[in-house]
């Protein structure tokens, strides 16, 4: 089915998802994207359902595109403070306060969100795959945090996070058995609680 939009085209939706929630390393990423109305592309989807390079492709054509959109991120001690949840919604609240370009409706990808002061908000699960400002903010929040977690693999090469991105596969595992954890570690997060003796 199609990608759609939530609101009439005289309203300016904003579609908001992050990246990143579920993986032992790294920050979380969130953006926000206002596009407009009649903004298509062939490829857009949920970023899960992209391959990479098409991701690229649609993160370059969104940016040029957007009528306003933005990018925040929380770190990993902040997560391992208040929880992945609520970092998840400071990181979406912090994307739209970079908006350049107010909102009048925000569109959430998920069952939950802390409510933005005087904007609305609707919450959609499988968002990214139903109203185009949702995908588009699921493209630039996987490929800004991708892009990150592949500049963080040159000081930690042993982690493999150009490929797994910090997410908790099998080599990034081992790995961690094996040298610990490092500060872009979660320290709450799955067996990094358990090595956390052997920290970098």
């Amino acid at each position: 089915m199609p990608l759609k939009r939530y609101t009439p085209n005289d309203i300016l939706e904003c579609g908001c998802d992050e990246a990143g929630r579920g993986c032992m390393a790294g920050p979380v990423f969130a953006a926000a994207v206002i596009l407009p109305p009649d903004y298509f592309h062939p490829l857009l989807n949920d970023s899960k359902q992209v391959a990479e390079h098409n991701r690229e492709r649609l993160r370059e054509d969104i940016e040029s595109k957007a009528l306003a959109y933005a990018v925040a991120q929380i770190a990993p001690e902040e997560i391992d403070a208040i929880n992945i949840l609520q970092a998840t919604f400071k990181a979406m609240h912090l994307a739209i306060d970079l908006l350049t370009t107010p909102p009048q409706h925000l569109l959430i990808d998920g069952p939950a969100f802390r409510p933005y002061p005087w904007i609305p908000h609707s919450c959609h699960i499988g968002g990214d795959a139903t109203y185009t400002a949702i995908a588009a903010a699921s493209i630039l929040a996987k490929t800004h945090r991708d892009q990150y977690m592949k500049s963080l693999h040159f000081q930690y090469p042993q982690y493999d996070w150009q490929n797994n991105k910090g997410y908790g596969t099998a080599s990034h595992t081992l790995a961690i058995k094996k040298w610990g954890i490092t500060p872009h570690h979660r320290k709450t997060f799955g067996i990094c609680k358990d090595y956390f003796h052997l920290a970098m």
